[in-house]
């Protein structure tokens, strides 16, 4: 994993980018996450996005402490304008180099913030391509960006305790692949998943 502070926001805005590009029609297109439609995936990307921005606040409370596969499934009638909103105030919330120290939790799991940051920014990289291949966008992710998901990936992929990917076994990819290809692997997705 990364041991520097670097910025959620280019990577909060090639999520947002993606978002306005989805359009009614695709919501309940599937997306690589089994069981997971459109629209499911753009309230994950909701639900974490506050509990990411509390978690660097150090804002304990009921966004934290929800486990993942309990997030609202449905992003609600204003996700177009709240989903943005929310990832500027993830981003922002980052820039404090306060959110990095110290413990905090998300997910209902106390963490080191650097390493809350570490998980937002693969949920952001990972879930931002989930959300490109959907609905058949180009995906460039931020290169700081996904180099941090690829560490944080790779780190949790050669940890014993953990069996394997984070979102689920990790898909072979060859070693000479583009580093996206490399992190989708590490995270149990096939890069040449298509809908």
């Amino acid at each position: 994993m990364t041991d520097s502070i670097f910025d959620l926001g280019p990577q909060t805005r090639v999520v947002a980018r993606l978002v306005a590009g989805v359009t009614d029609e695709q919501l309940t297109d599937v997306t690589p996450c089994p069981g997971t439609a459109v629209r499911n995936m753009l309230g994950h990307l909701l639900g974490l996005s506050v509990a990411f921005r509390d978690a660097a606040h150090k804002d304990l409370g009921v966004m934290t402490d929800t486990a993942p596969d309990s997030a609202a499934s449905d992003p609600g009638p204003g996700w177009r304008e709240d989903l943005p909103r929310v990832l500027d105030a993830l981003a922002e919330a980052w820039r404090d180099p306060a959110a990095w120290t110290g413990m905090t939790r998300a997910g209902g799991i106390d963490l080191p913030g650097a390493v809350a940051a570490a998980v937002a920014v693969d949920e952001l990289v990972i879930h931002g391509w989930d959300l490109a291949v959907a609905t058949g966008r180009p995906y460039e992710p931020d290169p700081v960006a996904l180099q941090a998901s690829y560490d944080f990936l790779l780190a949790a992929a050669q940890d014993p305790s953990r069996g394997g990917g984070i979102f689920g076994p990790v898909v072979p990819v060859p070693e000479d692949a583009p580093l996206l290809d490399r992190a989708l692997g590490l995270s149990g997705r096939d890069p040449g998943w298509k809908p």
